[in-house]
């Protein structure tokens, strides 16, 4: 079975319980003698499966604990109490069993399991009784691990889901909800570490000619190709969306104002420079038209604004002759002139 499993508590319980649960499955088994010696192994291999030694101090607070962190939440942990002896009356034991499973539920635990090691007079427990312990254990274990896979499964499902819904079908580029996303966190982290930050937003000339001229097919295929340049010439820090249409933004991380600049002219060029071939009879020159705007101090943490710059200087190049990108720097000398 592919599962991992981690056993911590003392010496006496590790003994039994490392046997009793390598007899009843095939899983990789890992040791802790105690809660904070199990922490760092946790953090690290995140096991599917915890078994803890109930009477071991912080064994419950172990249980609250993982369940408090969204990534650790889904590991499930079974208490195991191992009391020497059975108590002599069994109303009493039953409702110990049952105060002390409410005590381990409500305190984070999974599941609570009770497995005395010898009946009330000191003698061993019959094979019979052990082979039901064995069979509960075994039980409960599975019942874990199937828990486990679903969520597995569903985080799995989530995440293909999510891939979907932040990519662009016909250019599998990240698409606009995801720059919504993506924009505000690299805005944060650009002033969390005193970094600058800036956006190319580009359009592609005359698009609406080539789909009238040539088809949607065509544009749609001039679309692929163009992303794909455009991907393949960025740097590695760079991050390429399709914002809609015939339009594009890169987030270029720790950029400051004239390398923004440098990168989108150099993108211009080649788009510009190299015909695309569409298929076996048809090769079209494409150009690009783009504005670049810089993360400055009075910008909105979404990056609205920082957006609205970037467009503004867009519409500036289409406007002056397209294949052309018009910065911040530029449209400051135009005002300045104006």
């Amino acid at each position: 079975m592919d599962a991992s499993i981690l056993l911590i508590g003392g010496d006496d319980f590790l003994s039994t319980l490392l046997d009793r649960v390598h007899n009843l499955l095939n899983c990789a088994v890992e040791v802790a003698s105690n809660p904070g010696e199990a922490v760092p192994l946790i953090q690290a291999q995140q096991p599917d499966l915890i078994i803890l030694e109930e009477n071991q101090l912080g064994s419950l607070k172990l249980c609250c604990e993982i369940k408090e962190q969204a990534k650790l939440a889904w590991i499930y942990c079974i208490l195991i109490e191992t009391p020497a002896q059975v108590l002599d009356e069994p109303w009493l034991d039953y409702i110990w069993d049952l105060e002390s499973k409410t005590i381990a539920l409500e305190g984070g635990a999974d599941a609570y399991l009770r497995l005395p090691l010898e009946r009330t007079d000191g003698k061993p427990l019959s094979p019979e009784i052990l082979a039901k312990q064995d069979q509960l254990l075994r039980s409960q274990i599975l019942v874990g691990l199937r828990t486990v896979k679903n969520h597995r499964e569903l985080m799995r499902t989530n995440d293909i889901l999510s891939a979907i819904a932040l990519s662009d079908p016909l250019t599998e580029l990240n698409n606009r909800r995801a720059l919504d996303w993506e924009l505000p966190r690299q805005i944060q982290n650009a002033r969390t570490r005193s970094e600058v930050l800036s956006l190319v937003m580009l359009d592609v000339d005359y698009f609406k000619r080539i789909n009238d001229l040539y088809g949607h097919p065509v544009g749609d295929r001039a679309l692929q190709l163009v992303s794909s340049r455009l991907r393949h010439n960025l740097r590695f820090r760079d991050t390429l969306f399709r914002y809609g249409g015939e339009e594009f933004v890169i987030i270029l991380s720790n950029t400051d104002q004239k390398e923004a600049l440098l990168v989108a002219r150099r993108l211009c060029r080649l788009i510009g420079e190299q015909p695309f071939d569409i298929d076996s009879g048809l090769e079209l020159n494409i150009t690009i038209s783009a504005g670049t705007a810089t993360l400055d101090a009075k910008d909105d943490a979404r990056g609205s604004s920082l957006l609205k710059r970037a467009d503004r200087n867009l519409l500036r190049a289409k406007s002056s002759g397209r294949n052309r990108v018009v910065g911040s720097i530029d449209a400051l000398q135009d005002m300045d002139s104006e």
